[in-house]
């Protein structure tokens, strides 16, 4: 199982427009602070599947060098979750695609010129793609009703993804993602900023704890960490093209 994180950034991506703090600054030079938004390529022997579609989906896959993919999996309906889907467009019909029926159904109103294949997936049931073992948990990120996580396994490999989250996660759901060999967490800003709908480092490196995760790695990143290079001292922050090999 390999894991590439083409998408770091939160809703607004690093650099910000018109921003010139000194991390965006640094995100027009390029290199590990510019960050585009959510999208995380999952692949095995057997294929390649897409958790979550962000805006900036197509420089994403012509970077990574996938042309098509074996299925999408949508964490929720939010934009920067979903919107470049419509990326595919001339280039793969029929997509298939997984989430709760609320999810799917919402995203498609918007994307149904693609005529992607919808599977309803039920929460905490796990189904099969490209050899691998996805389930999806609830989380929680109001005001989204039923927001999941994903947890991918391979054999005894287990893959976390929070999806977009804050620390009170459901017992049950805590229960399921226990012991992972890599958490992927929500982690928009560190603790000296305020935030509501998300975690912030102190709480995503507390759910790691909690959960025994053996590696950690933040994601959904604002532009109020400080230049990757300066972060990545403090906390463990993710970059665009992070690649994970289990």
């Amino acid at each position: 199982m390999k894991i590439t994180l083409l998408g770091t950034g939160d809703a607004a991506g690093t650099p910000v427009i018109g921003c010139k703090c000194r991390t965006c600054m640094a995100a027009h030079k390029g290199g590990k602070s510019r960050r585009t938004r959510c999208a995380v390529l999952v692949e095995s022997d057997h294929g390649s599947v897409l958790v979550d579609t962000g805006p900036d989906l197509r420089w994403q896959m012509l970077k990574s060098g996938i042309g098509r993919v074996d299925g999408v999996i949508w964490t929720h309906g939010h934009y920067d979750h979903f919107a470049g889907f419509a990326e595919f467009h001339r280039v793969q019909y029929n997509v298939d695609v997984y989430g709760l029926k609320e999810t799917l159904d919402y995203i498609i109103d918007y994307l149904q010129f693609l005529r992607p294949r919808k599977h309803y997936v039920p929460m905490y049931e796990s189904f099969e793609l490209i050899g691998l073992e996805f389930t999806l948990f609830k989380v929680v990120h109001p005001p989204v009703e039923n927001p999941v996580g994903v947890i991918i396994r391979d054999g005894n490999r287990k893959v976390v993804i929070t999806g977009d989250t804050q620390r009170e996660i459901p017992k049950r759901s805590m229960d399921l993602i226990n012991e992972p060999d890599l958490l992927i967490a929500d982690a928009i800003v560190p603790p000296t900023v305020e935030v509501k709908k998300h975690m912030n480092t102190a709480e995503a490196m507390d759910l790691a704890g909690a959960i025994g995760a053996k590696e950690v790695v933040f994601t959904h990143l604002s532009h109020f960490f400080k230049p990757h290079e300066e972060a990545i001292k403090e906390y463990p922050l993710a970059y665009d093209g992070m690649v994970f090999e289990l």
